[in-house]
C-alpha cells in the first residue's frame, strides 16, 4: 500500500498532483484549510482513499496537531512506500525592503519554510522507526536563484528550501538510507497565486506587467500539466537524483 501526503491540496498545484496520485492508485492524505469534495470523488472512483485534515499552516500549535493526526493516518495500515509533497505556499508580502509588514514575513515562513522542514523531520523518525520508505518532494521556485524586485521573502525562503533539500538528502545518503528527497521548481503556473502577483503594485513588484502578459498570451501551464510532468519523474525513481532541485524545463526537454 502506498500514501502520498500533500499539503495545500485544495486548489491550483496541490489539487492536481494529489488527483494525479489517486489516478495511480495511491491513498492520499491532505492538508488544507478547505476541503476539496472532488478528490474525495475521484478517490471512490479509484477504490482508493481521501483523508482530509483541515489545518491552519500559519498557526503553529494548528501545525503540530495537523502533523501528528497526518502520521497517524499514515502509517496505521501496512504501508509499503510514502511520499510526501510539500506543496502549500503563499507569496505575500510581495514588497520593497523597508516596507515590509512583519505580521506577514512572520507567516510566510511559518508557511514555506518551517512547515515542509517539521514535516520532513517527522516523517523520517516514523518513517526508520517503522522500516517504510519515503519520497519527498518540496515545491520550490525559479525565484530562490534569481534576485526578483518585490521578491525578497519569497525568494528567500525557497532558497532556504533548496539548501534544506540538497542538506537533508545529503545526511540520508550518508546514513545509507534509501528515501529521496528533491525539490520540483514547476514553472509559472496558472493558480490563485498568479493572481495575486498580477494584483500587486508595480512599486512593490517592478515586473508586475511581465506577468500580467504571460496571462494574456497564455503562456501560463496548467496545474495539470505541471503535475503530469512530477508523476512522469516519480515513475522512474529509480533515476531520481537524490537531492537535486528539478526544473520542469528540463525535464521537459529530455
Amino acid at each position: 500500500m502506498k500514501v502520498a501526503i500533500v499539503t495545500g491540496d485544495s486548489r491550483g498545484l496541490g489539487q492536481a498532483i494529489a488527483d494525479k496520485f489517486l489516478n495511480e492508485g495511491i491513498h492520499v492524505i491532505g492538508l488544507s484549510r478547505t476541503h476539496n469534495d472532488t478528490l474525495k470523488e475521484k478517490a471512490d472512483q479509484k477504490g482508493v482513499t481521501y483523508s482530509h485534515i483541515r489545518c491552519d499552516l500559519s498557526d503553529s500549535n494548528d501545525l503540530t496537531q495537523g502533523i501528528d493526526k497526518v502520521m497517524y493516518l499514515a502509517f496505521q495500515n501496512d504501508i509499503e512506500k510514502v511520499y510526501l509533497v510539500n506543496n502549500a505556499g503563499v507569496i505575500d508580502p510581495i514588497e520593497t525592503v523597508g516596507q515590509l509588514d512583519a505580521s506577514l514575513v512572520n507567516k510566510h515562513f511559518q508557511i514555506n519554510v518551517t512547515t515542509p522542514i517539521l514535516f520532513i523531520n517527522r516523517l523520517l523518525k516514523e518513517a526508520d522507526e517503522q522500516g517504510v520508505n519515503v519520497g519527498i518532494i518540496n515545491i520550490t521556485s525559479g525565484a530562490a536563484e534569481k534576485t526578483i524586485h518585490g521578491w525578497s521573502i519569497y525568494g528567500s525562503g525557497k532558497a532556504a528550501i533548496n539548501q534544506f533539500t540538497e542538506t537533508a538528502a545529503m545526511e540520508q545518503e550518508k546514513a545509507g538510507s534509501e528515501h529521496f528527497i528533491i525539490a520540483y521548481s514547476p514553472g509559472v503556473v496558472d493558480t490563485d497565486m498568479q493572481g495575486e502577483i498580477r494584483a500587486a503594485a508595480e512599486s512593490a513588484f517592478a515586473d508586475v506587467d511581465k506577468f500580467k502578459k504571460l496571462k494574456e498570451e497564455g503562456q501560463l501551464r496548467s496545474p495539470s500539466a505541471v503535475a503530469d510532468v512530477l508523476m512522469k519523474l516519480l515513475s522512474e525513481e529509480e533515476s531520481i537524483d537524490n537531492g537535486r532541485v528539478y526544473k520542469l524545463y528540463d525535464l521537459i526537454d529530455q
